[in-house]
């Protein structure tokens, strides 16, 4: 779960590479490095604990001068955070490699390593394949045949890029399970495994794929796939604006992200939804057959992407009339369960490399589901690729930790989703067309609840000086809760839970005394009266409510309870609307604690690793 960059070029590449590490920060940030070939064929090397900052410091008063250079920003797996496990790893001072991924067959490489006489510096499964690279080139291999011979013998994932001093005009880089892109530009290639690093050199692409190999230099850059055939891969220009990767006026990502979810909604719908009903041919040419044949949905994720998933089965079974099973994707691939004929596999994640969701997608294609589908916001990303199927957020780079704007989008594209296989159940057109109206006024309705962002910082004193909460909502609003008290415990450190309101009197109730914050979302909707029966249990044994409802629900603030009016919205889009109170709440919360609100500790972006 790190971020990779590296340079060949006819120019000094150290500025370079530090600046694509900040913009890979997102990926990892307890440690950074750099290494770079010098004119004289030396490799300089600069690690440092902490984030890529620091690293920058340090190669301000210790400059690298070269053209060839690997960088990389790390967030710990094997062995804590320390500058001996940062990366790059060397070897005898003539290789150099970064990692990211795990290496499953570590400790066997090591015993046999040091049996050789190699001595390692690190707790890492990364130093293993440096010195196995070394190994090979002391063979007589040059450094793109040591590095073939030597991931055959690696367990596990990677995306490895490597540089030898005897051949400095050169980086050879792999893949295997962890992203890799290539940029191009005159007179100097670029890699990273994300082109969000590279945007500012090059705006032409290729995105490597699983297996394969690739060899840059300054003029040239050649790929082989996994059987060791040269290939071409297909060549990207991308115009997406650069801006979209600053803070702006915001004074942290994730608030520019939250402010900017009217917008991106926006892009979601756009050439999806007509008048009055959705259109289904921008789900893909293959999608009319892959949906008429399909009688249920597995849905399969991790974290803020599961808890999308959470609402849709409300969605999917309520609207659409069809079974849908939710499943953590970690959980998803360890255990035997039945596949129900004709079952659409649905996979959601921003990235779309998160380990276990591509692992599960892999493993789902040998189990017998009939087609496989993506909820995803990166176009070239493994999931996009390896899916039947992929329907794209358009949330744009979304750079704080915590999801904000893909989980929206996500919600939005789920519903599409859900109109689709419903108009094969029976949905009439007037429902669609009801849900079509809703959905073309939800943008106007986020802007109207971002308003609310003054009352709700005033609010958030109150969970300045507490340690725990208690999230409640009942029917598609429980996963909303769910939601909140992740974001409240992942930026604020606050311990928070989410509960199905009428579970309370099932033993969380236990919990609650007055330094007990309860958070709940109450819509007007058919669960209105069962959600107030829950909250005056609360009330009865000294909670303090703070509670975010409809204009029409019949709320109102008093002693012991904190009400925010949320503007009134149809059923099917308040799960989505909901959600941004939460959002802003966990924001403020976590700025008055004053913690690292887009980098939370021992959290990264971008989940690519078991």
């Amino acid at each position: 779960m790190c971020g990779i960059v590296g340079a060949a070029a006819r120019r000094e590449v150290s500025a370079i590479l530090v600046e694509g590490l900040k913009r890979l920060e997102y990926r990892g940030y307890d440690s950074a490095g750099v290494a770079i070939i010098d004119g004289d064929g030396n490799i300089g090397c600069h690690k440092k604990l902490g984030k890529v900052a620091v690293l920058d410091e340090a190669v301000l008063q210790q400059p690298l001068a070269g053209a060839t250079g690997i960088a990389h920003t790390r967030w710990a797996t094997h062995g804590q955070p320390s500058e001996a496990n940062a990366h790059p790893h060397v070897s005898a001072d003539q290789i150099a490699l970064v990692h990211n991924g795990i290496i499953e067959n570590h400790e066997e490489l090591r015993e046999s390593l040091t049996a050789q006489g190699y001595t390692f510096n690190s707790q890492t499964d990364t130093e293993t394949i440096v010195h196995l690279i070394h190994s090979k080139i002391t063979t007589g291999l040059n450094l793109l045949d040591a590095v073939n011979a030597a991931v055959k013998e690696l367990e596990g994932a990677f995306g490895l890029a490597v540089i030898n001093r005897d051949e400095p005009e050169t980086i050879i880089c792999a893949r295997s399970g962890s992203p890799l892109v290539l940029g191009l530009g005159i007179g100097e290639n670029f890699l990273a495994s994300d082109q969000l690093a590279l945007r500012q050199v090059t705006d032409r692409f290729i995105y490597l794929e699983e297996g394969d190999f690739a060899e840059i230099t300054p003029d040239s850059y050649r790929i082989w796939d996994k059987d060791g055939a040269e290939v071409e891969r297909e060549k990207l220009h991308l115009t997406d604006r650069a801006e979209s990767a600053s803070k702006g006026k915001y004074r942290h990502y994730m608030l520019k992200e939250i402010y900017e979810q009217p917008d991106v909604i926006r892009n979601t719908l756009q050439g999806r939804i007509g008048k009055d009903q959705i259109l289904e041919q921008a789900f893909g040419t293959e999608a009319k057959a892959i949906l008429d044949k399909t009688k249920a949905v597995q849905i399969v994720a991790c974290g803020t992407s599961y808890h999308s998933g959470m609402v849709a089965q409300y969605w999917i079974e309520g609207i659409a009339g069809i079974p849908c099973r939710v499943e953590v994707a970690s959980e998803f691939r360890y255990r035997k369960f039945v596949v129900q004929e004709d079952t659409l596999l649905v996979t959601i994640s921003q990235s779309g490399e998160t380990a276990d969701s591509l692992a599960a997608l892999r493993l789902a294609k040998t189990l017998g589901y009939a087609s496989t589908m993506t909820i995803c916001n990166v176009a070239q990303s493994s999931l996009v690729r390896e899916s039947d199927l992929a329907l794209m957020t358009e949330a744009g780079p979304e750079i704080g930790v915590a999801s904000t704007k893909a989980f929206t989008t996500q919600l939005v594209a789920l519903m599409l989703l859900t109109v689709a296989l419903g108009r094969r159940r029976g949905l009439n057109k007037e429902s669609e067309a009801e849900i079509v109206q809703a959905l073309h006024g939800l943008p106007t309705l986020l802007e109207e609840t971002l308003t609310l962002d003054k009352p709700i910082h005033k609010m958030s004193e109150a969970f300045a000086e507490k340690h725990n909460a208690l999230f409640l909502g009942r029917g598609a609003q429980w996963p909303i809760a769910m939601e909140g008290a992740l974001k409240l415990k992942e930026i604020s450190y606050i311990h928070a839970e989410s509960y199905a309101a009428g579970e309370l009197k099932h033993g969380p109730l236990a919990l609650v005394d007055a330094e007990m914050p309860i958070v709940a979302v109450a819509p007007n909707d058919e669960l209105l009266e069962k959600l107030k029966s829950n909250l005056e249990e609360v009330q009865a044994r000294g909670g303090e409510l703070f509670v975010f409802a409809d204009k029409a629900s019949g709320f109102s603030s008093g002693e012991g309870v904190h009400v925010i009016s949320v503007p009134h919205v149809a059923d099917v889009i308040a799960p989505i609307i909901y959600t941004i109170p939460l959002q802003l709440l966990s924001y403020h919360v976590a700025v008055l604690k004053g913690t690292d609100v887009d980098q939370p500790r021992n959290l990264a972006k971008s989940v690519t690793v078991e």
